[in-house]
C-alpha cells in the first residue's frame, strides 16, 4: 500500500521564521485507479518452449477496484514494442480481476487470449500499458528484470 504525510511551511507569527509543520499527521492511501494493471507475470516458469501452455503462463491481471461494474469495450493492453491486446464487448465485474494470456485459448468472463504464438513479455523489462478506449493511459506497470513477475 502506498503511504504519503504531506507537510507545508508555516510562517510563524512575528518571528519571521518557516517551520515544517505536518498538515496531516495521519497516515493515508493514496487511491487505486478504478481499473489497475494488478500483476504481470512476464517469466513464464521453466524453459522458453513456445508450447501453448507455457505461452498462457506469461499473463497480466487487470482488477476493477470499484464495486461498480466498468465496460472494458476498446480498452487495450499493450507493451513497449506495441504488441496490443483489444478488448471486445467487455465488462469486468465490481472487484473482479481479468488475466490476459499470451498464447491461445477460449474467452471467458476471467480469461483472455493475444493469441500469440510467441512470447511478448520481456523479462529483462518493459511496461504494459493499459488505456481505455478513448487512448488515454489509465494505468502502467514496468520492471526491469530480475524475478519472474511484478505485482503494481
Amino acid at each position: 500500500m502506498r503511504t504519503f504525510i504531506t507537510k507545508a511551511l508555516v510562517a510563524t507569527a512575528g518571528l519571521g521564521l518557516a517551520v515544517a509543520a505536518p498538515i496531516s499527521a495521519a497516515t493515508s492511501a493514496q487511491a487505486l485507479p478504478a481499473i489497475m494493471i494488478y500483476k504481470v507475470q512476464y517469466d513464464s516458469p521453466g524453459s522458453d518452449t513456445g508450447s501453448n501452455t507455457s505461452l498462457n503462463a506469461e499473463y497480466v491481471v487487470i482488477k476493477n477496484t470499484t464495486r461498480s461494474n466498468r465496460v472494458l469495450t476498446g480498452w487495450t493492453l499493450r507493451d513497449k514494442t506495441g504488441y496490443t491486446y483489444r478488448f471486445p464487448t467487455f465488462t469486468l465485474k465490481a472487484g473482479a480481476t481479468v488475466t490476459v494470456h499470451t498464447g491461445r485459448g477460449s474467452a471467458t468472463s476471467t480469461h483472455r487470449y493475444y493469441n500469440k504464438t510467441w512470447y511478448l513479455w520481456n523479462n529483462s523489462g518493459d511496461t504494459a500499458y493499459l488505456k481505455n478506449a478513448s487512448g488515454t493511459t489509465v494505468d502502467t506497470c514496468a520492471w526491469s528484470g530480475g524475478g519472474t513477475a511484478k505485482y503494481c
